[in-house]
């Protein structure tokens, strides 16, 4: 099913950086790779992964006018690496009529995850943070458990996240809510 236009597909990825495109390219080859292992829509993996990263990297002040315009809550101004997200999902939803709730979750939630991900939602946020291009402590360790185990995969890369975190002096209290509901979410399913 195509849930955007070819013209479309193309005038998002026109509108990438070189930097952004590279790293997208990765994320739609490690996202498909998956969807193939774990039986996701690689249509829906498509359209999210491509419009996943459309506002990472703006300015604040056009995020927080963005934040304004599209009515997303305030807790996301002045935080580019939260409110990209909200703002793609926002402008999917008004500009190019995507109504797939499991498609615009999966963008809305890539960097910080959330409690009853499905299984689109784990692949593109999971992608994002093991696309070859990244590299820091612990990435191939969560790129081979991702090869058999999504959840538990996505569980190691909030936990790191979480860890690194708290490394740069924020509390678990200041840690995005949705970031610790997926991890705690996770932890339960595999009690």
């Amino acid at each position: 099913m195509d849930y955007i236009s070819r013209t479309e597909k193309q005038k998002i990825w026109d509108s990438l950086t070189e930097k952004r495109r590279v790293h997208t390219q990765g994320v739609l080859e490690k996202a498909l790779e998956m969807a193939g292992i774990f039986g996701a829509d690689a249509d829906k993996v498509e359209v999210a992964v491509i419009c996943h990263d459309v506002y990472r990297g703006r300015k604040d002040d056009e995020l927080n006018a963005l934040i304004d315009e599209f009515g997303i809550d305030e807790r996301y101004k002045n935080n580019a690496n939260l409110s990209h997200s909200k703002i793609a999902c926002a402008m999917m939803k008004r500009d190019l009529g995507i109504t797939d709730e499991d498609i615009l979750n999966a963008v809305s939630y890539h960097t910080t995850g959330r409690r009853g991900m499905s299984v689109l939602e784990k692949i593109v946020f999971l992608a994002d943070a093991i696309e070859k291009g990244r590299d820091y402590p612990g990435v191939d360790d969560i790129r081979k458990r991702a090869e058999t185990d999504l959840d538990g995969a996505c569980l190691m890369s909030l936990e790191g996240t979480i860890g690194f975190l708290k490394s740069q002096g924020f509390s678990e209290d200041e840690i995005d809510t949705d970031t610790i509901d997926a991890r705690d979410d996770l932890i339960d399913k595999t009690l």
